[in-house]
């Protein structure tokens, strides 16, 4: 949608903000809105849950401490994968569907700048063939909602939304004063994101020819896969990776002390982690459910996998953290001793949905970490309940003042 409006909410820089990743809400009319709306600032998932999902998470199903509500949860693959799609291309088949099937107005999203195919523009569709062009992963960080005003200006009462859970996060808060008729959300989990210069740099140490490198992808089988523009494929092992040659700050605060990997409020959770070399989908509430159904038969469905023991990954990731945190060396590994490990961990080490878990305990572990030695004082707002409750089994509770009242979950409105 080539739009004035979209250009002008695009230009608005954002207003500087402690631990913000520039969700786009800054950007809009009223940039007051962030104190309500940021997940960094007094998040508040009982009562969105309730508000999206119609209840919060469930103690008696103990994947919803990890993962959040959800009513399924498959292992999916589309039939016939789209060229260029992260995995098979789920996300954007589902987005192009509603467009099809005329259920929503316009799809907001991401697509790739023209002049640098890792950096994410944001863009409202409403043609369902122009969403092959936002197909692939981008990194970095870019405002998504700073379109939601533009796309009611231009008359799009129903819409659908991908974001990453920083994003959806503050869409929901404001979404019973956003004036839409109808919204889906389509959400992609979110370990850790970057600035696009900062990924250039990670890219640079990964190949000779960086340039031509036109995907990757972090597997499920500790293992990163880049394809290159000559068709040409490279796998490497995680242990690989030149992690010790990225600067302290190539992740920020932000993504170190985000506490919503899995997009629990998303209609729909669309990843890889639990898949198993396939997709991961949690269909979370009625809408999602909806959503899937726009698939039909192209879509292969099968019931995810559990493997392996995740307490010992979790506690030596939770050792190297405090000690990168304290700034300590971390403990490298021989490298004679680096390609029997990456050769043992895709088969004894978590997988499927342990996999899935040992992610989220890390991503909960390391908010803890870096918060108490960071932003001491924001603990007590920032960290949920059920988060102290994960890294309970790894012996971090809360110290004095650390841990807030538990929040109770609002009465539901949604199904």
């Amino acid at each position: 949608m080539n739009d004035s409006r979209v250009a002008a909410a695009l230009a608005r820089p954002a207003v500087p903000r402690d631990l913000c990743t520039d969700c786009g809400i800054s950007r809009t009319a009223d940039a007051s809105r962030c104190g309500r709306a940021c997940q960094f600032i007094k998040p508040d998932y009982p009562r969105l849950e309730a508000q999206v999902h119609g209840r919060s998470r469930d103690p008696a199903r103990p994947d919803e401490t990890f993962f959040g509500p959800f009513e399924q949860m498959h292992r999916a693959a589309l039939r016939a994968p789209r060229p260029d799609a992260q995995w098979t291309g789920i996300t954007t088949r589902i987005a192009e569907r509603l467009l099809e099937a005329g259920a929503v107005d316009a799809v907001l999203t991401m697509t790739a700048d023209p002049n640098d195919r890792w950096r994410p523009v944001p863009v409202l569709v409403t043609k369902a063939a122009d969403l092959a062009a936002c197909r692939g992963m981008r990194m970095g960080y870019a405002p998504l909602l700073a379109l939601l005003e533009p796309a009611r200006a231009a008359g799009h009462r129903r819409l659908a939304v991908i974001g990453i859970p920083c994003q959806v996060y503050a869409l929901r808060a404001l979404e019973a004063e956003l004036g839409f008729d109808k919204l889906y959300v389509i959400g992609t989990p979110c370990s850790d994101n970057t600035t696009t210069e900062s990924f250039h740099t990670f890219l640079d140490l990964l190949s000779d020819r960086p340039d031509t490198i036109r995907y990757l992808e972090f597997r499920a089988d500790y293992h990163v896969e880049l394809r290159f523009d000559d068709g040409r494929q490279q796998t490497i092992p995680f242990l690989q990776l030149p992690i010790s040659k990225l600067p302290r700050d190539f992740f920020p605060l932000t993504c170190r002390t985000c506490v919503d990997y899995t997009n629990v409020l998303a209609d729909i959770t669309v990843g890889y982690m639990g898949g198993e070399g396939e997709q991961w989908l949690l269909v979370r509430n009625a809408r999602g459910a909806e959503l899937l159904a726009l698939l039909g038969d192209e879509v292969r469905l099968s019931a995810p996998g559990s493997h392996g023991k995740r307490a010992g990954p979790v506690k030596g990731f939770l050792a190297n953290t405090e000690r990168a945190a304290g700034g300590l060396p971390l403990r490298r590994m021989p490298a004679w001793l680096k390609p029997l490990v990456g050769w043992l961990m895709p088969r004894v080490g978590p997988r499927g949905l342990e996999f899935a878990r040992a992610r989220v305990e890390m991503k909960a572990v390391e908010t803890v970490i870096h918060l108490r030695r960071e932003q001491p004082r924001r603990m007590k707002s920032m960290i949920p309940k059920h988060v102290w409750a994960m890294v309970a089994a790894y012996g971090l509770k809360p110290a004095e003042g650390e841990a807030g009242k538990p929040r109770e979950p609002a009465e539901p409105n949604a199904g």
